[in-house]
């Protein structure tokens, strides 16, 4: 008995480790950031079930100066999908099937990786297999996709001390943004891209800044603004005050969200210049501070003309979401 018990043990340790080794020796996945794969075959591609596909994981950002998709797809038949293809980072297979089902699966073929499987007996069951899943799906794909965008640029990070020294907070910053600005409540950094910059601001606002839900989209607007006026300049223009505001056109998308296990709002919308017709996207976190008894502020804010901002912006997402508190 002991040693039918002594076999069984190592019987387990060896399947133990094959299944360690074999996610050891899967290879790196590839892909640009913010790209998905869908492998479905041609017919189907063409069918309502593609036009749901491209509905639920093509659709515009919310808070962009134009429509941009929040992926870029790249549809290939289910017989292409082989050999170095497999080791796409987000992938999304869908096909008519004798089952019907729709999970996610982890590092099937590289690592990291995610593969949605949607399968259905026919047309309306793999798209009501669709329209249940897809906000899970794009989720776990963003998520994703942000921790590969944080692990590509902390490879060389900026060593300024600025939002330790004046608001006690670590964010992981690529070297290539530069401190342009420091109060005592008060850091911008910045980096020149080719057609403009891509800013990062942060500060804090009393705890009970926000005190009626009625009005929190509209005194954040009076938050940005007030922000905008005393630190963020626009070029001079005779006879005008040219400051950074919120875009009076359109009011703010306002989402409930999480950065670093603390509550917090998600505000999206569109800047402006008072005084100068110059705009862009931007991206606010207000973060609940209460050891601090502040609220956190961070915002990202592009200014790009006539050019596609979404994975700017999403790098700038990336980078907020890497903060600490100094005293964690």
């Amino acid at each position: 008995m002991k040693k039918l018990a002594t076999l069984s043990l190592f019987i387990l340790l060896i399947v133990s480790c094959g299944e360690i080794n074999k996610q050891d020796y899967l290879p790196e996945s590839v892909g640009a950031v913010n790209t998905l794969t869908i492998v479905i075959d041609n017919e189907l591609w063409k069918s309502k079930v593609g036009d749901e596909i491209r509905e639920s994981f093509a659709a515009p950002i919310l808070g962009l100066t134009w429509d941009e998709a929040m992926f870029s797809i790249t549809q290939i038949p289910p017989q292409v999908f082989s050999g170095a293809v497999r080791n796409t980072r987000s992938v999304l297979y869908v096909m008519e099937d004798s089952v019907n089902v729709a999970h996610m699966k982890k590092n099937m073929y590289a690592k990291p990786q995610r593969v949605g499987v949607i399968k259905g007996k026919n047309k309306t069951e793999i798209i009501d297999n669709i329209e249940a899943k897809k906000e899970e799906f794009v989720s776990t794909y963003k998520e994703m996709e942000l921790q590969e965008a944080q692990k590509r640029f902390t490879k060389s990070l900026n060593k300024e001390k600025a939002l330790e020294q004046h608001l006690g907070i670590s964010l992981d910053i690529p070297s290539v943004y530069k401190v342009g600005r420091e109060e005592d409540n008060f850091v911008w950094i910045d980096r020149q891209i080719q057609k403009g910059t891509m800013n990062i601001i942060a500060y804090s606002v009393p705890w009970d800044t926000f005190k009626n839900d009625s009005t929190f989209v509209g005194d954040i607007v009076k938050m940005r603004d007030s922000i905008g006026k005393l630190f963020i300049p626009g070029e001079d223009i005779p006879g005008k005050e040219n400051y950074m505001k919120t875009e009076m056109a359109f009011s703010p998308y306002v989402f409930p969200a999480e950065v670093t296990g603390r509550k917090a709002a998600e505000v999206r919308g569109v800047w402006e210049m008072s005084a100068y017709p110059m705009a862009g996207p931007f991206l606010t976190y207000i973060i609940n501070d209460k050891p601090n008894n502040r609220k956190l502020v961070l915002e990202g804010f592009t200014f790009a003309p006539a050019t596609k901002k979404r994975d700017y912006m999403f790098e700038l997402e990336a980078i907020m979401k890497t903060l600490r508190f100094n005293e964690e």
